[in-house]
């Protein structure tokens, strides 16, 4: 590994973790409710019958942040590779039936991406790194679920926190 590199990998598969995954090419996929409810659907799976516990999650129009641990005998690795997975086939579905007018420029995007990752047959969405920090004290958590919060309010699509549907700030509000 060259000098001045960090590697960004999960050590405690079951230690809580700051994560952030983009898109490829940062593109903005996540701009139709359609596409936004299947991120949170399957949010909402993975906890249920994967073993994810969700702190606090924000998804923006190109990428998502999360606080997030795995149950014991779960590895948060494996759940985000099939949450990654997943949500990949769900929204390319979803472009490819839904009334969308970047239709073929994004599965086009899509599936260059895909074709120039040896693990991938097809289209790619999720960029293979989720740069994950793990997250050891209380101000540091305190540090990353402000700025989960404040992503949407910082990028100025609303002017406070719980005012922004595709967030767990709300359930932080009371």
């Amino acid at each position: 590994m060259s000098k001045g590199f960090t590697s960004y990998r999960i050590g405690d598969q079951n230690g809580l973790h700051f994560l952030t995954f983009s898109t490829v090419g940062w593109v903005d996929v996540f701009t139709r409710k359609v596409y936004k409810d299947i991120v949170v659907d399957s949010l909402e799976y993975c906890q249920k019958h994967k073993g994810l516990e969700l702190y606090s999650w924000c998804l923006m129009s190109n990428h998502i942040h999360l606080i997030a641990r795995a149950d014991d005998g779960y590895k948060l690795s494996d759940i985000l590779r099939d949450f990654k997975k997943h949500t990949t086939k769900q929204i390319v579905k979803a472009i490819a039936t839904e009334s969308e007018s970047r239709r073929e420029w994004l599965l086009q995007h899509l599936a260059d991406a895909g074709s120039r990752n040896k693990k991938n047959k097809t289209y790619q969405l999720w960029r293979n790194d989720n740069h994950p920090i793990e997250l050891f004290t209380n101000g540091v958590i305190d540090q990353k679920l402000d700025y989960i919060h404040n992503n949407p309010v910082e990028a100025g699509i609303v002017s406070h926190p719980s005012e922004y549907l595709y967030s767990s700030a709300r359930n932080y509000a009371g």
